[in-house]
């Protein structure tokens, strides 16, 4: 019998893998797959011949019908958490990689508390893996502060401080390394801090690898001083720890995987560029990292009729990408403001400041607006924009121009290009300044009648001192419908610089414009600049929250009042009709009571005395009928009354 045991095949274990069309966990997932579990063990004398490897499956962000080239035997693509969690109770081994890609955080952290919860419904032991990175360690103190080469180890895994925007990660490795205290032949968890990774296609370092391959740059950037070293690991060499993990369940569960490398920035740059480029390193501020390809800011103009809810629009396409909205009023007042505050400070120290030069400039601003009612020509409105698209906010994460400009004469002098290369002399494009132009050109448009009732509901503190009052409003439009049937329009200039617009049309179904807001995203893509940390998105979140109770509680205190105030209303309504209605009452008894007198006088004196006497005599007589007897006594004494 232990004959026959020897011979059978182990059981194949299921690996689920998060995110495994990312480079990654691709990377670690296709590693893995070729991988026969147990082959990593010291003790094993050899790989059997019809073994069987390990069973991945995973998360994907996208799906795709190329699944001959797939190393997974399975992909969940939007599948809900409580679908997702009965695929992860059917694994042996879930490995969740949250070292590039901060938006599986929150996954991650649900996936080990949900699989915990559910820990006495397993059908055997489990275990998970988290990859974290080594940036939860960014800003732990030395060992010893007079020996800073000094190397952290596994077991100073306590001491670890992070980098503020990787709190939340540090977070979720506590977590996990909880949850595996509890029922460790149940469900084991380790967490491994990996350095930055590279290999198998290149991630992180990629820009470098193809600036010096294509020769795009004669010395290749590097950003800031290239003094820092840099913790590195091949991505291969992270899934051989991933497996030696899975075979030999380790008594550490806090791992680092790194490299024993000790290279700087500018040591991996240097090399870089020795090996495939021209061997020439050059050192610029690391705020040009943002202006290089691989960093592309996100350039974006809305367009359309007056009130067809461009500005709408774009302060939602600034929240979501987190750029610049610029509008020609904001740009203006800008500009004026800052003109003002530079001419108040002390310039002596200053040498390069003219004063003069800025006094002129600003009192042409304003002396031209007073000659305009209120408004600039579009010489200078063309110079404010350009040095607002020029500023470094703008360039470096990009900005949404919101309704300008309007015709293709403003189109063409605001973004002229003033350096001509040969091969714009030789293209019909008109030539433009690629530093402002933008990327997304998007054209929102509506029928007039829709337009004049979005005015007609528009509060009246918005349509107060702007362009639509009704006179206003309806000269804009018809000005607006007039430009759109030239022979030369604004979009265009767009089209000519094959920058094509697109076409959405607003209607009152999508009143607060997500529609037209979610294709514009779909349009644009993801966002291709440095978002803000988890913290300062879970403090937005909050502020938003805060703001909403806030609001709730306005209305609500709104509510209570106006009750309040219509219940002390009624009740003084009240009390007054109680008061008439007893007042009423009174006279009428008083009427009654005045008017009464006479008859119980007449009465007294005439009725009462003869009724006296009937029931004294039928008191002594006692006849068989009382009621007739005094009724015959009064007829025969009705003489009597008078």
């Amino acid at each position: 019998m232990a004959d026959e045991q020897k011979t059978l095949s182990p059981r194949t274990k299921k690996v689920f893998v998060n995110l495994i069309d990312s480079y990654s966990s691709k990377c670690i997932g296709k590693f893995l797959s070729n991988c026969i579990p147990g082959a990593s063990l010291e003790d094993d004398e050899g790989e059997e011949e019809n073994a069987i490897t390990f069973q991945i499956v995973g998360t994907v962000e996208t799906t795709t019908d190329k699944r001959g080239s797939r190393f997974s035997s399975d992909e969940y693509c939007g599948v809900g958490r409580e679908d997702l969690l009965q695929r992860l109770m059917e694994c042996d081994v879930i490995v969740y990689n949250i070292s590039e890609n901060s938006a599986q955080l929150d996954e991650a952290s649900w996936a080990i508390s949900a699989l915990h919860s559910e820990i006495n419904n397993f059908g055997g032991p489990k275990m998970f893996i988290l990859i974290s990175t080594v940036m939860t360690w960014a800003l732990t103190k030395p060992i010893d502060p007079d020996d800073l080469d000094i190397p952290f180890t596994e077991e100073d895994y306590r001491r670890r401080r992070p980098h503020p925007n990787f709190k939340e990660h540090i977070s979720i490795e506590r977590l996990v390394l909880k949850m595996g205290k509890m029922k460790k032949s149940r469900l084991s968890t380790y967490v491994v801090a990996a350095g930055l990774q590279y290999g198998m296609g290149e991630n992180i370092f990629h820009y470098f690898f193809r600036a010096s391959w294509l020769g795009e740059v004669s010395r290749v950037p590097v950003f800031g001083s290239g003094s820092n070293v840099i913790p590195t690991i091949h991505v291969n060499d992270l899934a051989g720890l991933i497996q030696n993990i899975i075979d030999h369940k380790p008594k550490t569960h806090y791992l680092m995987a790194v490299d024993d490398s000790d290279n700087t920035f500018e040591d991996i740059v240097k090399t870089i560029s020795s090996v495939l480029g021209p061997g020439k390193i050059e050192k610029v501020p690391k705020e040009e990292a943002f202006l290089i390809k691989d960093f592309t800011p996100i350039r974006v103009c809305i367009l359309g009729p007056p009130a067809v809810g461009k500005t709408t629009v774009a302060a939602k396409i600034c929240k979501h990408y987190k750029i610049h909205h610029v509008t020609v009023k904001d740009a203006i007042a800008e500009k004026i403001t800052q003109l003002e505050e530079v001419l108040q400070m002390d310039s002596q120290e200053d040498e390069s400041f003219d004063a003069l030069a800025a006094q002129e400039l600003l009192d042409s601003l304003k002396d031209n607006m007073n000659q305009n009612g209120g408004r600039l020509d579009d010489q200078l409105v063309f110079q404010i924009l350009r040095e607002k698209l020029n500023s470094k906010p703008c360039r470096n994460q990009g900005f949404v121009l919101d309704g300008y400009p309007k015709t293709y004469d403003q189109a063409k002098e605001m973004f002229y290009g003033e350096e001509e290369t040969e091969e714009d002399t030789k293209s019909k494009m008109p030539p433009f300044n690629q530093n402002i132009i933008p990327d997304y050109v998007f054209s929102l448009d509506a029928t007039d009648e829709f337009l004049k009732i979005r005015v007609q509901n528009l509060p009246e503190s918005m349509v107060e001192d702007t362009h639509y009052a009704r006179d206003q409003f309806l000269r804009h439009l018809a000005e607006f419908r007039d430009c759109s049937l030239q022979d030369e329009t604004v979009l265009d200039y767009f089209d000519e610089l094959e920058i094509h617009p697109e076409h959405m049309e607003v209607t009152g179904e999508d009143s607060e414009y997500l529609a037209v807001t979610e294709k514009i995203i779909r349009a644009v893509g993801k966002a291709k600049n440095y978002g803000p940390s988890a913290e300062e998105q879970e403090e937005e979140v909050h502020r938003n929250d805060e703001e909403k109770i806030k609001l709730l509680a306005e209305e609500r205190e709104e509510r209570v009042r106006r009750d309040a105030e219509e219940a002390v209303w009624r009740a003084a309504q009240l009390e007054e009709w109680s008061k008439n209605r007893k007042e009423v009452k009174r006279q009428e008894q008083e009427l009654l009571e005045a008017r009464s007198i006479p008859l119980r006088n007449y009465l007294m004196k005439n009725v009462m005395p003869t009724v006296t006497h009937a029931l004294i005599e039928c008191y002594k007589i006692k006849p068989d009928d009382p009621v007739d007897f005094l009724a015959e006594y009064l007829l025969r004494n009705s003489a009597l009354v008078d």
